[in-house]
């Protein structure tokens, strides 16, 4: 058996989370996907997976080679495409991920058209509110939020973020004014669990040099972005989102940020890809799609959102 096609039925079976998922992606049966991955665990001598009837999970070997699998295709892939140039076409599954709220605001629309205007590529988005490891996990493109440590990603900006403080005008009218962070304890405060469930905090006074952290008990937690949001709209109280989360709101005026004096800098936006993706076609042509695109949407929510 052919051992690089064998690891492609085994990272296809990662990434559809079962053998018959693989097999019907390839159009091989279950049995043929099973002794795929027989032979790569017979050529290294250990399991590489655990199987249930529905399931399979990663042993520690396993998830190892995984990415050792992943790195070697990938390298294949980019060495064929070096070889065809740049007139082949975009084609092949196209592996995005990025924040939930951010995915399904920015990356689902642009994926809409851009599937529209090349036909032979697949997309395929995980939302996932944590930072995915983009070799290990076979993607090609991530948008990150976030200050970015040193890597060998390759990061190309399209926009910048504030964490804000939002309420709504009528619940602002009945409650104390808020004039600086230690205010919030006389509000009603609706949390969002990334943003801080039980405290939140705040850049240094001009007395000290360390940040401001003031705690509440909150009296809702939420772990969406629309359950936060709606009830900060409805007057339940004081919520702390991105500035892209309120900015329709914002410009309705249902929502009104507060506090603006005391925010943190603003986190840059990135679309992050790793060494030699954008020689792919279908990775350099999404790139040159949606950068911008997304630099254009992201301008105009920060002009709503520094205007209020």
């Amino acid at each position: 058996m052919d051992r690089i096609d064998a690891m492609k039925v085994f990272v296809t079976a990662l990434d559809e989370g079962s053998l018959a998922a693989a097999g019907r992606r390839l159009g091989r049966s279950p049995a043929a996907v099973s002794r795929a991955i027989a032979f790569l665990e017979a050529h290294v001598g250990m399991a590489l997976l655990h199987r249930t009837t529905r399931t399979i999970k990663l042993s520690e070997a396993g998830e190892r080679y995984a990415a050792s699998c992943r790195q070697i295709l990938t390298d294949l892939e980019e060495a064929d495409l070096m070889i065809a140039g740049e007139r082949a076409a975009p084609r092949g599954t196209l592996t995005l991920t990025a924040p939930v709220a951010a995915g399904q605001d920015f990356l689902r629309p642009l994926l809409d058209e851009f599937v529209d205007l090349y036909p032979d590529v697949t997309a395929r988005l995980y939302l996932l509110d944590r930072p995915a490891n983009l070799i290990d996990e076979g993607i090609d493109v991530a948008l990150r939020i976030a200050h970015l440590a040193d890597s060998t990603l390759i990061a190309t900006p399209v926009g910048e973020v504030r964490r804000v403080v939002a309420a709504a005008p009528g619940y602002l009218a009945k409650h104390p004014r808020l004039k600086e962070p230690a205010d919030l304890a006389q509000h009603r405060i609706i949390s969002m669990t990334h943003f801080g469930v039980d405290s939140w905090s705040f850049p240094s006074s001009n007395n000290s040099a360390a940040p401001q952290t003031v705690h509440f008990t909150p009296r809702l937690i939420v772990n969406s972005v629309q359950g936060a949001v709606a009830s900060a709209v409805d007057g339940y109280g004081v919520t702390r989102l991105f500035s892209y989360h309120v900015a329709e709101q914002v410009r309705e005026a249902s929502l009104k940020i507060v506090l603006t004096g005391y925010e943190q800098a603003p986190l840059p936006v990135h679309l992050l890809t790793p060494q030699g993706r954008l020689a792919v076609p279908k990775v350099r042509a999404f790139v040159d799609f949606a950068v911008p695109r997304l630099r254009t949407r992201f301008s105009a929510l920060k002009a709503i959102t520094d205007a209020d």
